[in-house]
């Protein structure tokens, strides 16, 4: 793991006074994302999937409790010690684990408590910081933390997203943001690449990133053609009023299955009403835009929509091959992207006043599907403890996705991150980028 990033300083401010303020930041994001909530709001579970917030919230200090404090304050004494078990989540090597599927039959602790463990367990994560007991090893494992932490302030808002959609009054999480419903959606182009050798993975020394995005290594890829811009609603119901989901010439076996058995007939959380398809959003039940990006859509479906379209899923490698050359040639690309700090929490329409991009919508708003399993890099070797099991073990029937969506953190994305899910989820905030 590289932790240069912890090291990153701007002129005048001390590494440490650095990582404290990024410390507290992101910690204070994760209780923000609760704010204007009911205490009802963070205790309930809908699906097995999903968790409820007062979990992740407890979770991620779990994690800096567990493979922190424990591991170097030799005389430390859990805050409390059955958190271990309920809110350790798929760690076998540290214990015991609390059934995923019962997390919302749990009343206690309650979320007045889950916030007090967290003030203590920061205030001496900050002391730690503060000391000299914070070294290489200790410094991998706070990263590592706060990317974590990051990661479930993403899931916070798609298991609350799945909370709120299961409720016939259609709470509001936040205000929907006034966007122009005529507007149109960029041309699509297909912008090509010639086939040759090229580099896949994250570079070392170029801030951090995780183990299955290491090491970085070489690929022969044949030349393809990649979408200037992501699959839009208006494009999706073409799709729709054409039969596609009663067409099993565009699906595969599993995809056919799950089609079936789970009366699929959209994406998630499009309604069908007298006025035509409404979709359920952080800001609760509107009109399906049909210039917006297609979202909350499995892999199954994406793929049956690139065959029916005549295309395909890109590879992942094809997808960070753009993504790079797009990244040397406009380095703000990833900040112009539509990510959780705009407060959206919707995908955005796609125009083209202001492109500097060949490629739109590369980074934000919808997580794209590729067409690669999630599996090991060559030479990837899983590392050793406990930490060990945060990538590693999940290479088995999951399928990438790339780029981050409107729920995901922009200081957490970058070309070489490597989502991955299993082919019927559709809870995420995912879209779909074709190729040919």
């Amino acid at each position: 793991m590289d932790t240069s990033t912890l090291n990153q300083t701007a002129t005048g401010v001390t590494p440490e006074k650095t990582l404290i303020q990024r410390y507290l930041s992101i910690r204070n994001q994760s209780a923000k994302l609760c704010e204007g909530l009911l205490p009802e709001d963070l205790v309930v579970q809908s699906m097995p999937d999903a968790s409820p917030l007062r979990w992740h919230l407890a979770h991620t200090t779990w994690f800096f409790e567990t493979f922190l404090l424990k591991e170097i304050l030799s005389d430390y004494k859990p805050w409390n010690d059955h958190f271990e078990v309920l809110f350790n989540s798929y760690y076998n090597s540290v214990g015991e684990q609390f059934p995923r599927t019962n997390r919302g039959l749990l009343t206690r602790p309650s979320v007045q408590e889950i916030f007090e463990y967290r003030r203590e367990i920061d205030e001496k994560v900050l002391q730690l910081m503060k000391s000299n007991s914070c070294q290489n090893d200790a410094m991998r494992i706070l990263e590592i933390g706060l990317q974590h932490e990051q990661q479930h302030q993403e899931l916070m808002l798609t298991d609350l997203k799945h909370l709120f959609s299961c409720n016939p009054l259609f709470p509001e999480y936040h205000p929907h943001i006034q966007v122009n419903e005529s507007a149109i959606s960029s041309e699509q182009k297909w912008i090509t690449h010639e086939e040759g050798l090229y580099e896949i993975g994250a570079r070392e020394g170029n801030g951090f990133s995780y183990d299955n995005e290491h090491p970085r290594h070489r690929k022969f890829v044949e030349s393809f053609s990649l979408s200037n811009r992501l699959v839009t609603n208006a494009e999706y119901l073409a799709f729709m009023k054409d039969g596609g989901y009663q067409r099993p010439e565009f699906w595969l076996s599993m995809g056919w299955q799950a089609v079936q058995s789970q009366n699929w007939c959209s994406p998630l959380y499009w309604h069908k009403t007298d006025d035509g398809w409404s979709q359920f959003t952080l800001s609760g039940l509107r009109p399906v835009s049909e210039q917006e990006p297609v979202t909350h859509v499995s892999y199954f479906e994406a793929d049956a929509y690139a065959r029916w379209a005549g295309c395909r899923l890109p590879e992942e490698a094809e997808w960070e091959i753009a993504a790079e050359e797009s990244i040397d040639n406009f380095p703000d690309l990833i900040s112009q992207g539509n990510f959780v700090e705009t407060e959206n929490y919707h995908p955005r329409i796609c125009l083209n006043e202001g492109e500097k991009s060949t490629f739109q919508q590369l980074f934000g708003d919808v997580w794209e599907w590729t067409r690669s399993q999630y599996s090991a890099y060559p030479g990837y070797r899983t590392p050793e403890g406990a930490i060990g099991e945060y990538n590693g073990k999940f290479m088995c029937n999951q399928f990438v996705l790339r780029g981050g969506s409107c729920a995901t953190p922009m200081s957490h994305i970058r070309t070489s991150y490597r989502n991955f899910f299993p082919p019927e989820a559709r809870w995420q905030f995912s879209g779909i980028r074709l190729a040919k």
